[in-house]
């Protein structure tokens, strides 16, 4: 008697999975969608960013996923279980914002173990573990600086040991790198993306930098205008080291993925500016 085939491998629960989402806001006595029928998931160890016109609802996104928005209609998944609504965010997330929102009256260290007092971890551990992330992120030296004394990018890497201090499953970073100047951010993305691979965690990066998008993730997801949704999803392959920026910006492939993305925006040229067909930058400024 033969046997039949061995049954298929379930596949993997994703960390987060979002069905048919949708969020509207009243303002002026109307009601304006913003989000409508949006769908994703976030596989585990993937990194995935999501790009789209200004207004489009990204940020309103990330705090629905974690729960501080609620939302019309639609599923929020963590791990396979519905996101509670009764508005408790889940655990085992950290979320990054643009601003470092340090606490200018602790050191360094103390911002990052921020965290750790909230779920009250035994103070040695949280210190060994703050000391330590401040040494993988360059700051070794500086776990007793205030806020006032560090640089812009200085701050972004506390902030940044402040959202790993838990060790969280899921970052949700919305435009973390955007006030740096591009010599930090670069540095600081590829700092992100080790620590984010070392640890084989999932990573949802809302932003609006194409070329950052395209360096840091494995998959882009393009939003259309509002009510928004899902427009196009790209793959992201190219041949360098994942947390080398300048290796992904010099890849074969980079500025393909670039242009389709930007295409996809459909952002007129007119708003661009134009010196007008056939003229050259040298004419341009004659």
């Amino acid at each position: 008697m033969s046997e039949g085939p061995p049954p298929a491998a379930p596949h993997p629960v994703p960390p987060l999975a979002v069905e048919r989402l949708a969020k509207a806001y009243r303002t002026g006595g109307r009601l304006l969608p913003v989000v409508g029928d949006l769908t994703f998931a976030l596989a585990r160890g993937e990194i995935v960013a999501i790009v789209g016109p200004s207004g489009c609802g990204k940020t309103t996104l990330l705090n629905a996923v974690c729960g501080l928005t609620p939302v019309d209609s639609g599923r929020i998944l963590w791990n396979g279980a519905p996101l509670d609504r009764r508005g408790r965010p889940p655990s085992g997330i950290g979320y990054m914002l643009q601003k470092d929102l340090l606490l200018p009256w602790r050191t360094a260290l103390d911002n990052v173990k921020l965290g750790t007092e909230l779920r009250g971890m035994p103070r040695g551990q949280a210190d060994e573990r703050a000391r330590a992330l401040l040494d993988q992120l360059g700051l070794h030296g500086f776990a007793g600086a205030y806020p006032a004394t560090l640089s812009g990018g200085m701050r972004q890497r506390v902030a940044l040991a402040r959202t790993l201090i838990n060790d969280p499953d899921v970052l949700l970073f919305d435009e973390p790198f955007a006030a740096l100047d591009f010599q930090t951010k670069l540095l600081i993305e590829a700092d992100t993306v080790r620590l984010v691979r070392e640890g084989a965690k999932s990573a949802l990066l809302i932003t609006h930098d194409i070329e950052e998008a395209v360096s840091i993730a494995d998959r882009v997801l393009v939003l259309s205008g509002r009510p928004t949704a899902v427009k196009a999803s790209y793959t992201i392959d190219l041949d360098c080291a994942p947390d080398d920026m300048i290796g992904a910006r010099e890849s074969t492939g980079f500025g393909d993925y670039v242009r389709q993305i930007w295409a996809d925006l459909d952002i007129p040229r007119s708003t661009l500016g134009r010196a007008g067909p056939g003229i050259s930058r040298a004419a341009a400024r004659s």
